[in-house]
């Protein structure tokens, strides 16, 4: 479990009290999996990633299996192109408690922000944005392998992130508001 000193320092786990809504891009990201399988039967996880002020969705990035130095690999990677968020929304899960991830988030000054254990509407955006992917893409195409499934991943993403504008954000795409970091924060 993480220090005292490190919560007072803000680079631990977030207290649910002093939750704040996001106000720019990169202020917070809700983080999850998702479960799914190829068309041979074999099982996949996706790791789902948003930021939720803009809605943009930094990764999806499917592997057999996941460690938590495997998340840190994906985050490390995507944070080097956009940057690095100040807080993630993620729940109990091992990947995201493992130390790997405790040390990646003090490192980086991120803070996690766990859910409270069976209570999904902690991180409300990520199963919002879940249950659009199963929906939209995960449904909607069988997965050949790991390849085929970061290639349909990929071009949902960015017509997700590109081409879709979204009403919860003013009808502007994504990616728009990723651009403009002095923009006031979106009615939710």
């Amino acid at each position: 479990m993480l220090s005292k000193e490190r919560h007072q320092t803000g680079t631990g786990p977030k207290l649910r009290e002093d939750r704040k809504d996001a106000v720019g891009p990169n202020d917070e990201w809700a983080m999850d999996f998702v479960h799914d399988q190829l068309a041979t039967g074999r099982k996949i996880r996706i790791l789902t990633v948003v930021d939720t002020f803009s809605r943009y969705v930094p990764v999806l990035d499917a592997r057999f299996s996941y460690k938590g130095e495997d998340v840190v690999s994906t985050l490390d990677r995507v944070c080097r192109q956009i940057g690095y968020p100040k807080t993630i929304r993620v729940d109990n899960g091992s990947k995201f408690i493992s130390r790997d991830m405790d040390l990646w988030a003090y490192q980086r000054n991120v803070t996690l922000d766990f859910s409270r254990p069976g209570k999904p509407t902690d991180n409300a955006y990520i199963e919002a944005f879940n249950g659009r992917l199963r929906a939209e893409c995960l449904n909607a195409h069988w997965f050949m392998g790991l390849e085929d499934t970061a290639e349909k991943l990929e071009a949902w993403r960015r017509d997700y992130n590109e081409e879709r504008p979204h009403s919860a954000i003013g009808n502007k795409v994504p990616a728009a508001l990723m651009k403009l970091p002095d923009v006031s924060s979106p009615s939710v």
